[in-house]
């Protein structure tokens, strides 16, 4: 629960935001996303984050098919806590999003709570004439004219789909009226204590990654839901990614990182690996005097299943 002393990091380590000719080091083949989820874990994330690609041009793949691979790997190869994407990518219907959750029945399931602006089409002019595939710079622009889709009755849909499964979630709130949407989901028992709250900073369409935002979404979050409730954890958006998590931690909160939230380690400079993020990440966590959740010791918090009662 969010009185916990020990502090959960989970790293993101593809996600479907950034695209190949950002970065030379984004996993795309199921083995370096397989060996990027164990080089997390061994720098000390308790849970991973999910997404698959297409291993031939990395575009983002929601089929279960695409992640069995990984899947098996990761579980052969660790203890860590597995947690898969019902996000996909905001081009993608639920129908589609949710199969790899239903499929595989995780202990973790990511479940982003509204419909949304999803911008992410201000990154194509540092990259014009560099993309490697002709899906990348379309993809980006349309996020102009499109939106990332989750209404009351996807959210639902998720929920329901996953109900007999005892997968928990990383419910995914990126501005204020999320937390109001999820809110109701409690009140009606489709989501039941402790939640994992995941406030997303710095996406354009969300809130941003002000101190004041940070607070905010605290405040908001405790008032609604009852600190007792709910384990918070925050995710800053590429240059916020670390200041965020500094901010939270002392605040009491746990921490994501990874590659599919920022694709850097400083000014300039590309993260070479997500292992390097974590590790970052932890030296900030232990420098405020924290303690580093295991995988186990994240189960506990959160009351997950296990690792023995997944479908992979």
């Amino acid at each position: 629960m969010a009185k916990s002393r020990k502090v959960i990091i989970t790293c993101a380590v593809t996600g479907s935001i950034h695209t190949p000719s950002m970065s030379p080091h984004i996993p795309v083949t199921a083995q370096q996303i397989a060996d990027a989820a164990i080089g997390a874990a061994e720098a000390g994330a308790a849970i991973v984050h999910l997404h698959a690609r297409n291993p031939q041009d990395g575009r983002p793949d929601q089929s279960p098919e695409a992640f069995a691979p990984f899947l098996k790997v990761i579980k052969q190869r660790s203890n860590v806590v597995v947690n898969i994407t019902t996000g996909g990518a905001p081009t993608m219907m639920v129908e589609e999003r949710v199969k790899p959750a239903a499929t595989f029945k995780p202990e973790v399931a990511s479940l982003n709570m509204g419909t949304m602006n999803f911008g992410l089409y201000p990154m194509i002019p540092r990259y014009k004439g560099h993309f490697k595939y002709d899906w990348e710079e379309p993809y980006l622009e349309g996020s102009k004219k499109g939106m990332f889709k989750n209404t009351f009755a996807d959210i639902e849909y998720i929920l329901t789909t996953c109900a007999e499964n005892n997968t928990r979630f990383e419910i995914e709130c990126y501005d204020i009226g999320h937390l109001y949407t999820l809110k109701h989901f409690l009140d009606r028992g489709l989501v039941k204590p402790p939640l994992f709250v995941q406030s997303v900073f710095g996406i354009l369409g969300g809130i941003g990654g002000h101190p004041e935002d940070v607070i905010m979404m605290k405040r908001t979050a405790d008032r609604l839901l009852g600190p007792e409730n709910y384990c918070w954890s925050v995710l800053g958006a590429g240059a916020n990614q670390m200041r965020v998590a500094a901010q939270a931690a002392a605040m009491g909160g746990n921490v994501r990182v990874g590659m599919e939230d920022s694709l850097w380690v400083g000014a300039g400079k590309l993260a070479e690996s997500n292992a390097q993020q974590v590790t970052n990440v932890r030296k900030i966590l232990e420098g405020l005097g924290l303690e580093i959740a295991s995988s186990d010791e994240a189960r506990e918090i959160l009351s997950l299943k296990g690792g023995d009662k997944v479908a992979f």
